[in-house]
């Protein structure tokens, strides 16, 4: 069996990346059965080397070989293209025509970007994977085929089964065996290695001096996002070999050519930054207070208790009325204090028995004027960030803007 620094070198595989390694390994060793194979990786990763690999080290290899951009066939004629179609089944069918799982019989079929197929098609595949058996468009009479499947894919296909878009039991049946081919980005001791064997193959290819990099250039290199992976990589060392006249690269000539070498930038992330510093500065008011509100309830309860044990030898009905008049009623008082007296003959009582109140009222006074100007702050605040306007302020507060509306009036904002 060829080694796995043999296989690099048959089909111009560059680079010692582990993940690499083993998605190579993993092809070689499935390459002698029949199992299917899916592939994943984002786009530009080189996914095609991979089936060439496994039908090469086949015992399918001396039968055809047949790749297929699913996602470039139109959704009408894609049935047709795979499976076939007889005469005069649809307009323009003059003939009767031989698809592509039929043509490879005995061979492998690489289907790339599998997860565009149209969910009609899905299920002709599914019976093709499960017994080999396939209708043309147009006829009735069942036909076999002994083809093996790889396939290949960019879609995340976990969403896009949970969306409807791709059979469960299909990708199940398609993914007996999966190889993922990592991303550019995360392979950044090959990506150097990548750019010197392009931009030596395009220098021979267009006769000219092969451009070089130098070490700030380099580094600019590898440290870029490459999130069109290998292709961009390779699309890039052609137009510099071509258009520049310097065979010396520099940074900042490199960088003309990378449209995404400043998005590491502090500059540009800071608008994320800061909205993610607000929703935690958000976080830590709303806990502030409601640790407030607990500790004044924990206090109130307390009090109670503190009142009833004073008050002892007076009648319930006179100790409950003590305690209204220090918490108030909610419902019925106009006043926000939460310190007025019901009327003139039960503030007279109050004010003659001062030792019925055991508790410092300027400390309740104060929680309680304290927690307002931590609700005033937070209001001010959301309204500057929304420039006045309620309703955005009022959804930033996670309150209704009747509530919002009822504050600022309250507070005389």
């Amino acid at each position: 069996m060829d080694s796995l620094q043999t296989i690099k070198q048959r089909f111009s595989i560059i680079g010692n990346n582990s993940q690499l390694n083993l998605a190579l390994q993993k092809a070689m060793r499935v390459a002698p059965t029949d199992i299917t194979v899916l592939v994943t990786g984002e786009s530009g990763v080189g996914k095609e080397a991979i089936p060439k690999i496994i039908h090469s080290l086949s015992h399918r290899k001396h039968a055809k070989y047949i790749a297929v951009n699913c996602g470039a066939i139109p959704e009408g004629t894609i049935d047709s293209e795979l499976f076939g179609h007889e005469k005069g089944s649809f307009t323009g069918a003059t003939v009767t025509r031989r698809g592509y799982f039929e043509e490879a019989d005995g061979g492998t079929i690489f289907m790339d970007e599998v997860g565009e197929l149209p969910l009609t098609t899905q299920v002709r595949l599914l019976r093709v994977l499960e017994n080999g058996e396939f209708l043309k468009v147009g006829s009735s009479k069942v036909q076999k085929t002994n083809v093996r499947i790889v396939a290949a894919t960019n879609v995340k296909m976990g969403q896009a089964i949970q969306k409807g878009k791709f059979r469960e039991d299909l990708y199940y049946r398609l993914s007996t065996v999966e190889i993922h081919l990592p991303e550019l980005r995360n392979r950044p001791d090959d990506i150097h290695l990548l750019f010197r064997k392009f931009a030596s193959d395009f220098a021979q290819k267009y006769s000219m001096p092969t451009i070089r990099l130098d070490d700030e250039a380099v580094e600019m290199l590898v440290s870029n996002q490459w999130k069109g992976n290998i292709r961009q990589l390779k699309n890039l060392a052609e137009q510099i070999s071509v258009i520049e006249q310097k065979r010396i690269i520099t940074k900042d000539l490199l960088r003309t050519y990378l449209p995404d070498a400043n998005q590491n930038l502090p500059a540009i992330i800071s608008e994320k930054k800061l909205d993610s510093d607000f929703t935690n500065e958000r976080e830590i008011l709303y806990k502030i207070l409601f640790d407030m509100r607990n500790d004044i309830t924990d206090l109130k309860k307390l009090t109670q208790e503190l009142i009833k044990d004073e008050v002892k030898n007076q009648p319930e009905e006179k100790t409950q009325l003590l305690i209204d008049k220090i918490y108030g009623k909610q419902e019925e008082q106009k006043s926000n204090a939460g310190l007025e007296f019901i009327d003139q003959e039960e503030e007279d009582n109050y004010q003659s028995n001062p030792t019925l109140i055991s508790f410092d009222d300027a400390e309740t006074i104060e929680e309680t004027v304290s927690l307002q100007e931590k609700e005033i702050e937070m209001i001010k605040h959301a309204l500057d960030r929304n420039k006045g306007k309620r309703k955005l302020a009022a959804k930033e507060l996670g309150i209704s803007e009747r509530t919002l509306y009822r504050k600022i009036n309250q507070y005389n904002l």
